[in-house]
């Protein structure tokens, strides 16, 4: 329907208002109504995660906010954080933008990562050691001077190679969460550990 202009007497004064236009009222099937629930979410979602980033959160404990001032980072000097918590041995500098983070992450020798998943998609760059694994079932050995791509939500394993130095690999992912996953059993109970490498060796 078109929408109509109305008249209206306030005081001695007449005004004219636009009235907003109506349209037949539609019947939505439960699944559309679904379908429009979850893009309401996923928009949601979206907005606080950017204004939160804006605001100056992180979505990593402990990360560095990039922007404000700040364009410049020694990524080896940035405060040392967990990459990995209940999964991996990770942990380094992390620096977040509005939609990317970075991380200089560690891993000793011989440790590393259980499978886990993550919603962001991630690339590694190795700077120092081998990473050994699997990624989407593919094996993986990466030493230093390799990229390693990880596709969103992805298994993946990765552990320094007892066979050489400790780790040092450069990761980056979209901020669709913060830099730490979540392992594939469902566990958070402790990383990867090649044999004569644990905690207590």
């Amino acid at each position: 329907m078109k929408g109509k202009n109305e008249r209206r007497k306030q005081g001695n004064k007449v005004i004219e208002m636009a009235t907003h236009k109506t349209y037949p009222r539609k019947s939505w099937s439960s699944a559309a109504r679904s379908r429009a629930a979850a893009r309401i979410a996923r928009t949601t979602s979206t907005r606080r995660d950017v204004e939160s980033n804006r605001e100056g959160g992180t979505k990593t404990e402990g990360a560095i906010r990039g922007g404000d001032g700040k364009y410049q980072f020694k990524l080896a000097e940035v405060k040392d954080v967990p990459a990995g918590t209940g999964y991996s041995t990770s942990h380094g500098g992390v620096v977040e933008g509005e939609r990317m983070l970075v991380g200089y992450i560690h891993k000793p020798r011989g440790t590393g990562s259980r499978m886990h998943t993550h919603k962001n998609e991630q690339f590694n760059y190795v700077v120092r050691g081998t990473l050994v694994g699997s990624v989407n079932g593919r094996k993986v050995v990466a030493p230093a001077g390799t990229l390693i791509y990880i596709p969103a939500n992805a298994p993946h394993t990765l552990v320094a190679s007892a066979d050489d130095e400790d780790v040092i690999f450069i990761a980056i992912k979209d901020l669709s969460q913060g830099i730490i996953g979540k392992a594939v059993d469902g566990t958070m109970t402790g990383p990867h550990y090649d044999p004569g490498f644990g905690p207590d060796s």
